[in-house]
């Protein structure tokens, strides 16, 4: 399984940056996919994740509103739409795929990860 992402780069509050990330691998659409990101000094965190099919997905509170996750079963990829970026949602942005069925959107539950694009909010 290779993940990898683009899309990252300089970007003013309030306006808008689109994630793609392109995975290989012949069962794609049995995995749960995940965009999570880590800003300097800081943890990785969650920030959306999508069921197998695209049918349900998940939001951390901070980008709720503002960030929407999509998904191509047919292409493998999983976007990530970021409008009214905030300074705050500066960081290096990874998706990340689960391949062994977690329960859960924990970073730790995730199986492989893409190498990160930097997303930067100048305000």
């Amino acid at each position: 399984v290779q993940l990898q992402a683009s899309g990252g780069g300089l970007v003013q509050a309030g306006g808008s940056l689109r994630l793609s990330c392109a995975a290989s691998g012949r069962t794609y659409s049995s995995w749960r996919m995940g965009w999570f990101r880590q800003a300097p000094g800081k943890e990785r965190e969650f920030v959306a994740g999508i069921s197998r099919s695209g049918s349900m997905t998940s939001y951390a509170d901070s980008v709720k509103g503002r960030f929407t996750i999509f998904r191509d079963n047919a292409k493998n990829t999983v976007d990530l739409q970021m409008n009214s970026l905030k300074p705050e949602d500066t960081a290096v942005y990874y998706c990340a795929a689960d391949v062994l069925s977690s329960s859960t959107w924990n970073a730790d539950g995730m199986d492989y990860w893409g190498k990160g694009t930097l997303v930067t909010v100048s305000s």
